[in-house]
């Protein structure tokens, strides 16, 4: 199943929505906790589900459970970004949460998980699908846009 992920910090809205709809994304899972970013105003929560509609032909849904919880992005912050804390603290809350039974890797397919980072290499939503390959046998193809 294929499985993209992308951030929307470092592009403009015109660059960020053409790649969702090149890659054929049918639905943005959003997996940032706090969905009212102000770092781009074009995905914020109130206009995205519309503009991913209109420009995408996607569906949005917003997916906390699949986010840190703001004490894991607090002490990261705290710790000046130290990845491998941050990474095994998210890994444990997310086999903590049984995320792999919370979802059916289907719900997956043809879906970009969505994230602020402009680099997938240290951002969560890498983790999310790295994490989910893990327990689902490798079923998720991921590309990163």
């Amino acid at each position: 199943m294929d499985v993209t992920t992308i951030g929307f910090t470092k592009t403009t809205a015109e660059n960020f929505f053409r790649r969702l709809k090149s890659a054929g994304v049918k639905r943005v899972i959003d997996v940032r906790l706090h969905n009212t970013s102000q770092l781009a105003g074009f995905a914020k929560a109130d206009d995205l589900p519309f503009f991913l509609s209109e420009l995408c032909g996607a569906d949005y849904v917003h997916e906390p459970l699949l986010a840190p919880t703001e004490e894991i992005m607090t002490t990261f912050k705290k710790q000046k970004g130290d990845w491998n804390v941050f990474r095994e603290s998210f890994l444990g809350l997310m086999a903590d949460r049984k995320i792999e039974s919370q979802f059916k890797a289907e719900a997956f397919d043809g879906s970009c998980l969505l994230c602020s980072e402009d680099k997938p290499h240290q951002c969560h939503r890498s983790l999310v699908v790295d994490y989910l390959n893990s327990k689902w046998g490798g079923r998720l193809a991921v590309r990163h846009l």
